[in-house]
């Protein structure tokens, strides 16, 4: 019996180390792995909420059982990671109204402004877009057709008819920006491509008038993880089924593709935040579809200058990319030391894209 009884300590031990130190590397991975020399390791920060979650029985177990002595070291981790899981489930309260001199800046990848389609002469994303009250909208996979049927530019004119002032169009040979948009409420100055790593994707940075001050805003859509639907249904029956070899042969072609992508998205962010380093303004916004979550190297570079409004002023898990049981929060909007948010928030109201819109109340700190 004495022998048994330190086997299963042993194993407990295992178990305890092993689950502590998987949730301290997914907590700073960002931190401590470079996409581009290690790309799969950089995925870690995926499978942290799972492993947050399971120190967090793990504590709750030993806390039952009175095994104070096994308690201490996944309690330690926890601790250590409160900023990891702050930033991936963060609990602010609201403000009752719109603070004043705030603007509401939205961003949407709206999925080809959802796929272009009219129901009794209506879109229902340029029907959100237009009641939304935002000062700033910020579209990604922005696209209109020529065709009657669908959504025209005569169709986004007249809805965004409160919006004077927009980029929408290409200088000759930006054929990469053409999804990307913006419609504002204030004058924009200036309109420009942020020179990357060659992608399908990108960044587009605006100039606006603010007053007697500019905002410095980048619209961004970086790297997708090319996912196609065959990859995306296999992942939801994973999720459903757990058959083994179904579950072994989809982690394969999901983590390759993932750790691809991390790879190229990882220079993209760098070029951004370079971008921002050189340019003299004190108030900056970064938003868009980065296609990570919080606990990436692409939004770890990111946040370098700026701060995460969903961290400082949302609630809950903020879920934005919402099809095929992908449940994650990859859109998002941060804002310089020299600007605040509040109620920042991801609205599930529309289900007419694959993502939901992320919007917040951003002013003069």
């Amino acid at each position: 019996m004495r022998s048994l009884g330190k086997i299963l300590s042993l194993v407990v031990w295992v178990i305890v180390i092993l689950a502590s130190a998987g949730l301290l590397f997914a907590a700073y991975s960002q931190v401590l792995v470079q996409p581009v020399r290690f790309p799969i390791l950089s995925l870690a920060g995926f499978v942290f909420t799972p492993l947050a979650m399971f120190n967090i029985l793990l504590v709750l177990l030993f806390l039952v059982l009175r095994s104070f002595r096994f308690i201490w070291l996944p309690l330690l981790s926890l601790v250590l990671c409160y900023s990891q899981i702050h930033d991936c489930i963060p609990f602010n309260s609201p403000v009752a109204s719109k603070p004043e001199e705030s603007l509401k800046i939205l961003s949407f990848n709206t999925m080809s402004l959802g796929r272009m389609e009219k129901k009794n002469g209506t879109n229902a994303v340029l029907e959100y877009l237009k009641a939304s009250g935002a000062d700033i909208i910020c579209l990604q996979e922005y696209n209109v057709s020529t065709n009657k049927k669908f959504v025209t530019q005569a169709d986004v004119d007249k809805a965004l008819a409160d919006y004077p002032y927009r980029a929408t169009k290409l200088e000759q040979g930006q054929k990469n920006m053409a999804h990307m948009a913006i419609f504002s409420k204030l004058p924009v100055l200036k309109t420009e491509r942020v020179n990357m790593q060659r992608s399908s994707n990108g960044a587009m940075a605006y100039q606006l008038k603010w007053g007697l001050d500019t905002l410095l805003l980048v619209n961004c859509h970086l790297e997708s993880n090319k996912l196609t639907s065959q990859d995306k249904e296999l992942y939801e029956q994973m999720i459903e089924k757990h058959e083994k070899e179904q579950m072994k042969e989809g982690m394969k072609v999901l983590v390759k593709k993932l750790a691809e992508a991390a790879a190229i998205r990882a220079p993209q962010a760098d070029s951004i935040n370079s971008y921002l380093a050189r340019r003299p303004y004190i108030y900056k916004v970064v938003c868009g579809d980065f296609n990570d979550i919080p606990l990436s190297y692409t939004h770890h570079v990111l946040t370098r200058q700026l701060h995460d409004a969903f961290t400082e002023s949302g609630r809950g898990f903020g879920v934005s990319y919402h099809k095929n049981k992908f449940l994650f929060r990859i859109d998002h909007l941060l804002v310089s030391d020299a600007l605040k948010t509040q109620n920042c928030a991801v609205d599930a109201s529309i289900q007419a894209s694959d993502h939901y819109p992320i919007w917040a109340y951003v002013e003069k700190n």
